[in-house]
């Protein structure tokens, strides 16, 4: 049994409208990802790119509308489906995809590889391979700003295979008892590493999860980047104000396998189809658009420029050199 994206979603027909300008930034944000995460599967495929590999086509609106509700200096902590989060972090194009590859040029010198990337100049933490981690890893970011009470927010991203773990619970009483300023986001894809969520969970309304520790919770459509970044800038209100933390469920969807070595038998094409012809984050921005009077040469010079930094990206990773053999030694604690 599979559910319509937003189904249960709440306020999804009363979200506040964008701008053109608003529109316009969205696009170039998630088109950049979309292409991004098309080039690190093409390079996985010819081997450029090797071990774990977790793209994130489909679900662009939900990190671009939370990044536009941000502020500068709120953190993001997020799992192993991250290329997207640093992208719209602000992290070079070239730096991750090098990371990707393995080579010296990347964010983490090419020993992080795609789950292992780390940038605090974009207040990105991670990039965790371990399911549910980001919670707790972000619950102490979090803790680091109520600490020094600089009015940041840590967001903190992870799947709703990974709400099942029981580190997440612990970390939302922590949060909630100590009013921890952090955002979690749950982006429910449907089916975790494989397994149809109903299949899955007791409870499929995500927005709930936190109830047992008074943690207020909404539930939205993850695939119209303005209901995300109403939502999120709720949330992030919530906490800056000192009230805790705050819950988000965006329902989204993934067209790719779980990573790169999974085929998805486990969903028909039809589906997939279906989802991409009627929710597409980034063709009902277009759509806007264009209704809005946007030429469609205006939309294809945004989609060039994002293959172009893409392109640049790829030729920098590919012809960069692998780290020498004395960076065994470095970051290493004894």
């Amino acid at each position: 049994m599979v559910e319509e994206v937003g189904a249960g979603a709440t306020g999804a027909s009363s979200v506040p409208p964008f701008t053109r300008e608003q529109e316009l930034a969205a696009l170039r944000d998630m088109l950049l990802i979309r292409r991004f995460e098309e080039k690190a599967g093409q390079l996985y495929g010819m081997g450029v790119i090797g071990g774990f590999c977790h793209l994130y086509i489909g679900q662009e609106a939900v990190v671009v509308g939370v990044k536009m509700a941000g502020r500068a200096g709120d953190q993001f902590t997020t799992s192993y489906r991250d290329h997207g989060h640093m992208l719209a972090s602000g992290m070079e194009a070239k730096r991750v995809m090098a990371e990707l590859a393995g080579k010296r040029g990347g964010y983490s010198k090419g020993k992080g590889g795609s789950m292992h990337m780390f940038s605090r100049e974009a207040n990105f933490f991670g990039g965790h391979g371990i399911v549910g981690a980001p919670a707790p890893i972000g619950a102490g970011i979090g803790f680091a700003d109520a600490y020094r009470g600089d009015g940041k927010v840590s967001v903190t991203f992870f799947g709703e295979g990974a709400a099942n773990q029981g580190q997440v619970y612990e970390t939302f009483n922590m949060a909630a008892l100590w009013k921890l300023p952090v955002v979690f986001v749950v982006e429910n894809n449907r089916y975790a590493m494989g397994t149809e969520i109903h299949r899955a969970s007791a409870q499929i309304d995500f927005s709930k999860r936190g109830a047992a520790f008074a943690i207020p919770g909404k539930q939205i459509d993850g695939m119209d980047v303005r209901a995300v970044k109403a939502a999120a800038e709720e949330a992030l209100e919530w906490c800056r104000s000192g009230k805790g933390p705050y819950l988000i469920e965006a329902q989204t969807y993934r067209y790719r396998g779980h990573s790169m070595s999974d085929p998805a038998k486990y969903r028909s094409k039809e589906e997939v189809q279906k989802m991409r012809e009627e929710h597409d984050p980034i063709e009902q921005v277009r759509l806007r658009l264009i209704a809005d009077g946007v030429s469609e040469d205006e939309l294809k010079k945004i989609d060039a420029n994002a293959r172009k930094i893409v392109a640049e990206a790829a030729d920098f990773a590919t012809s960069d050199k692998e780290p020498d053999p004395s960076e065994l030694w470095t970051d290493v604690l004894a």
